[in-house]
């Protein structure tokens, strides 16, 4: 294990102190942020890829990004998270006499000077896709949560580095990697407890740690570990912890763990990956082979769930998470790019036929609301290309776009009037207004 702290913010003024507390919510809630200047867990503030930036000029098309800095990072996936000023991500280093580590990397957002580092070792051995970790670093009340993807958890201060505590979901909790390690489920915060789908045995689908301490609280399921993240969705009966695993879409007591109700839907390769949407009491969930199920929850018993529509055939989403807004979702698809159709039933409004992404075997895009008010999204596709577009029920217009990054599947950051996003070999600040 390897930690390195340089000093260039050792000190916490009163004014980031006062900005970490509003960091905590209501615990009837999942932990959320203040304002469109921070982006410090996985898509963004409210965890819904909204961003909603103030400034936002008239005419995007004529507004040229400014690189502001870049650094040199190692291999990875796991996108890109900012809080109180830090830039966060990890990578991946091997090769050429190296020690084989996961790091924990933090950098100033306005100068790209590393602040500090967190490593420890890991062996990939033969895992497909084995470039570096899956997951973003999620920042929570001045504390950066992380998971690598052979189940190594950790918690670190956020300014200094230092660690909180360490934990080793296989070792210590009886973990199951699956095919592509810990793909991307980032530690979801739930009150004062770490949810980590990470499929441990026994029936521990999602484990809750403590998040002061690393210690189990509690752990429930009965599902293998997917690369689904879990939420925590307000259903008529209260809140419901929702986890989409390779074989079930399940419901548990985020408190205790305890099973609501668990509804078939097994996945070819354990591949459910992109997070679920709920709304107008609908939980929609989209896989790449099996296509889309939309399940009515109880109004009074939380223990009903009913399917209220399938697609297999058309909505068939991947990795990308999807829009909702007003009765409509936007949902990028293996076989015709991005869709828009109504959430009530499934029906199709009109197909962007891979404009915005290039078709692939593994098609991938990044998508948010850049002004949910009016209907505008920005993007980051598989190209590195950051583009804006208007969204509405009615069509897609693609209003400018623009390279800032070679390719990647990694989500980015949104915060302020920047974009912080990242591949392989790099990791990029853009001033793009």
């Amino acid at each position: 294990m390897h930690h390195r702290f340089t000093p260039a913010s050792r000190s916490l003024s009163l004014l980031a102190l006062v900005a970490a507390v509003n960091l905590c919510v209501a615990a009837i809630h999942p932990v959320r942020a203040s304002g469109t200047e921070e982006w410090p867990r996985f898509r963004g503030p409210e965890g819904n890829g909204t961003w909603n930036p103030a400034g936002r000029p008239v005419d995007l098309a004529e507004s040229e990004p400014r690189l502001l800095w870049k650094a040199t990072l190692g291999g990875g996936y796991g996108g890109v998270t900012v809080a109180q000023g830090n830039v966060y991500v990890m990578d991946r280093q091997s090769g050429s006499g190296k020690a084989e580590v996961e790091r924990i990397l933090c950098f100033d957002g306005a100068t790209g000077k590393a602040r500090w580092e967190h490593s420890y070792p890991t062996s990939y051995d033969s895992m497909d896709y084995g470039n570096g970790p899956r997951a973003s670093v999620t920042v929570h009340e001045g504390r950066a949560y992380t998971l690598g993807a052979r189940g190594v958890a950790v918690c670190l201060d956020a300014i200094t580095g230092k660690v909180h505590w360490q934990v080793d979901l296989v070792k210590d909790h009886g973990g199951v990697i699956p095919t592509w390690g810990f793909l991307r489920p980032p530690p979801f915060l739930w009150k004062d407890t770490v949810l980590l789908h990470c499929g441990a045995q026994p029936s521990g689908s999602v484990v809750a740690l403590d998040r002061h301490s690393g210690r189990e609280r509690w752990r429930g399921g009965s599902d293998p570990a997917g690369y689904c993240t879990p939420m925590v969705i307000q259903s008529p009966t209260g809140p419901q912890l929702i986890q989409w695993g390779p074989k079930h879409i399940t419901s548990l007591n985020p408190d205790s763990g305890a099973e609501h109700w668990r509804f078939p839907y097994e996945i070819t390769y354990g591949v459910s990956i992109a997070q679920p949407l709920y709304h107008e009491g609908l939980l929609f969930v989209s896989g790449y082979w099996h296509g889309s199920r939309a399940l009515r929850l109880g109004e009074k018993d939380v223990k009903e769930v009913n399917l209220a529509w399938s697609e297999e055939k058309t909505l068939c989403g991947l990795m990308s998470q999807p829009l909702y807004k007003d009765g409509y979702v936007y949902l990028l698809t293996k076989a015709e790019g991005v869709i828009c159709f109504r959430l009530q039933d499934g029906k199709v409004q009109w197909k962007d036929g891979h404009q915005l992404t290039p078709k692939d075997r593994n098609p991938q895009i990044s998508l948010v609301w850049l002004d949910e008010k009016q209907n505008l999204a920005c993007g980051l596709n598989a190209s590195g290309e950051l583009f804006y577009a208007r969204f509405t029920p009615e069509k897609m217009e693609e209003l400018a776009r623009h390279q800032i990054i070679g390719k990647t599947w990694a989500h980015p950051a949104f915060a302020g009037n920047r974009v912080f996003a990242r591949s392989d070999s790099e990791l990029r600040a853009w001033q793009v207004w």
